[in-house]
């Protein structure tokens, strides 16, 4: 289980998005729209192992370059990316500007492209 502090840090690791299967019990405080099937349980777990990188070890783990792009094989549709970009969002406040600069480098260092930019002020209802 997932530290509560370190929550909002594992879901910064994107808009950049995300890997493996963890039991999580807070899941969703972010808003989702009504025809998302991608909800913050799914982003949360897929997420999980990018973390450590996150929060300044060494290397980004191909297990998280594996999440981020499971994730946006999920997620089909606008509202899936909006789901995924306010889960996160939801969680940025308390994330250091260092830590989300890491999760920013992910997706390029992964190799995979996401909607959105990394950051605090991200717009979710942009996104398509």
């Amino acid at each position: 289980m997932v530290n509560k502090k370190l929550l909002p840090l594992l879901l910064i690791c994107i808009a950049v998005a995300v890997a493996v299967i963890t039991d999580i019990a807070t899941t969703s405080a972010a808003p989702i729209a009504a025809d998302a099937t991608v909800d913050c349980h799914t982003v949360i777990i897929r997420l999980k192992p990018c973390l450590g990188y996150v929060l300044g070890a060494g290397i980004v783990p191909s297990v998280c370059c594996s999440g981020i792009k499971s994730l946006f094989i999920v997620a089909h549709t606008k509202a899936d990316h909006q789901s995924i970009c306010n889960c996160l969002k939801s969680r940025y406040a308390s994330a250091t500007r260092e830590q989300i600069s890491r999760a920013a480098r992910i997706p390029g260092i992964c190799k995979t492209k996401v909607p959105a930019k990394i950051s605090k002020d991200v717009d979710c209802s942009k996104i398509n």
